[in-house]
């Protein structure tokens, strides 16, 4: 079965940190572009950051550069995003996605940032 599960998602600080986790099975994401999106209720789904495969183009939303780090691990199948210094704006639900011959969605984490 082919599946992208995030983890990681909770409720944290202003100025706090959280690492997603997104863990593929069924297939391999090597060639896979990964991205994390995120959605807010009433809102269109936004792209959050997005890698490519090996790695060799990142890119991110103006509203999370320098906070946010994408990352990949193609041994693991696995991709990450560390979101350091949080803002009341960050919160919303983050999707994983694998996007190259099928698009693959997770079933999305919530990320509160509150006081």
């Amino acid at each position: 079965q082919v599946q992208l599960v995030e983890s990681g998602g909770g409720l944290v600080q202003p100025g706090g940190s959280l690492r997603l986790s997104c863990a593929a099975s069924g297939f391999s994401i090597n060639s896979y572009i990964m991205s994390w999106y995120r959605q807010v209720p009433g809102k269109e789904r936004e792209l959050v950051a997005l890698i490519s495969g090996i790695g060799g183009t990142i890119k991110y939303a103006d509203s999370v550069k320098g906070r946010f780090t994408i990352s990949r691990d193609d041994a693991k199948n696995t991709a990450a995003l560390q979101m350091n210094s949080l803002k009341l704006e960050d919160t919303a639900v983050y999707y994983c996605n694998a996007i190259y011959d099928r698009d693959v969605w997770g079933q999305g984490t919530l990320v509160t940032v509150s006081s």
